[in-house]
């Protein structure tokens, strides 16, 4: 077998021509799908690759965040405690029960 090391300068290369191969699909397609759509349905400008790969960076910051899932808070608690942190969250988001109803019956 070979030692590991050896194995590494083989990976390695792939590993980061992968993650580049994966960058620029994923900005070209920003790229083209932004091109395709909004400029037609709103009058928006045409974007270029860069701006692309920056409103997917943007996205994946907003909506996707940065690593993890769900509320890292609610791992360690019971399932009565994560009921009642949800109905909690969503009360106080808007989309639970509003507190005048709530207080009149």
């Amino acid at each position: 077998m070979r030692p590991r090391w050896k194995r590494m300068i083989f990976i390695a290369p792939l590993a980061i021509l992968g993650m580049l191969l994966f960058v620029f699909i994923g900005g070209e397609a920003v790229r083209l799908l932004w091109n395709w759509l909004l400029p037609p349905l709103f009058g928006w400008r045409e974007i270029t690759f860069w701006q692309g790969l920056g409103v997917l960076a943007l996205c994946r910051i907003l909506f996707g965040g940065v690593g993890g899932r769900g509320f890292p808070r609610t791992k360690h608690m019971t399932p009565e405690e994560r009921e009642r942190f949800r109905q909690r969250m969503r009360e106080r988001c808007g989309f639970g029960p509003s507190t005048s109803e709530s207080k009149g019956q």
